[in-house]
């Protein structure tokens, strides 16, 4: 394959297309030999199972050479029942792999993608992707249904407020930034980082454009109210308010070192 990114190779793959991380060749191909990498992930009885769209699972790679998730990309909305996971090729997870690329480039928080590889499919494609597996993270609606402190709430806002800050600069909009799709990582020491994951759809418009953090919002509010009527989510409307005006603080003055314009409001007890 041509036009990689620097530290990429294609994989030996049998009648699969595959890429990979160079240094992590070996062990890829090892785990994509088993029939893919969705296969050799679900076989492995030490896997972690997380619920998504499909199962992904999180694994370590042949001879314990990193810890990934590996999913398999699916179709949602209408045509979910009708494509399934087959795709016209060559499918989104080459673009997902250059998206991801330009994402941490730009400084936005994502997974690495550590591999991708296509399957045929009849005249589609099926598609494996192999992220980077984040320690300790979880979506934002599993980390707002801890128990925690008003600070910690607050320092879990901040985070996301940050995400679509870097976003904005970046020019990046998600089209399915859905509540699931934030990961927040928090570390012992206090620190708090979103990240964006499922970037395939994204696009890119002008840098630090405002439109972009409003369609960015626009798209999580949707579904952070789906969420809130299922009582599954602890994010009010208020809270939304103060993302958007702190993500539009926070891109304006990117490249300086920017302070919240005032703190997050406190979630309802």
């Amino acid at each position: 394959m041509s036009g990689l990114p620097n530290g990429y190779v294609a994989l030996s793959a049998g009648d699969a297309q595959a890429v990979g991380l160079e240094a992590l060749r070996g062990p890829l191909e090892v785990a994509l030999g088993t029939g893919s990498f969705y296969a050799y992930a679900s076989r492995d009885p030490r896997a972690r199972a997380l619920a998504g769209r499909a199962v992904a699972y999180a694994v370590s790679l042949p001879s314990a050479a990193a810890r990934v998730v590996v999913r398999r990309s699916r179709h949602g909305g209408l045509l979910a029942a009708i494509t399934g996971d087959r795709f016209a090729p060559p499918t989104r997870a080459p673009r997902e792999l250059q998206t991801a690329v330009r994402l941490t480039a730009a400084g936005v928080p994502t997974p690495e993608v550590v591999a991708f590889a296509t399957y045929p499919a009849g005249p589609f494609r099926r598609a494996d992707v192999v992220t980077r597996e984040i320690a300790g993270a979880a979506d934002l609606p599993a980390v707002l249904a801890e128990p925690m402190s008003d600070d910690q709430r607050r320092a879990v806002l901040a985070a996301v407020a940050r995400l679509l800050a870097d976003l904005t600069v970046a020019g990046a909009r998600h089209p399915d930034l859905n509540v699931k799709n934030i990961l927040i990582q928090r570390s012992a020491t206090g620190q708090v980082v979103a990240y964006v994951i499922d970037v395939d759809r994204i696009w890119f418009d002008q840098p630090r454009a405002a439109r972009v953090t409003e369609r960015n919002i626009a798209r999580l509010s949707r579904s952070a109210r789906k969420w809130r009527r299922a009582g599954a989510l602890d994010l009010a409307e208020t809270d939304m308010g103060w993302l958007a005006a702190t993500a539009h603080h926070l891109a304006a003055r990117s490249g300086a070192e920017a302070a919240a314009p005032e703190s997050p409001p406190v979630a309802p007890v």
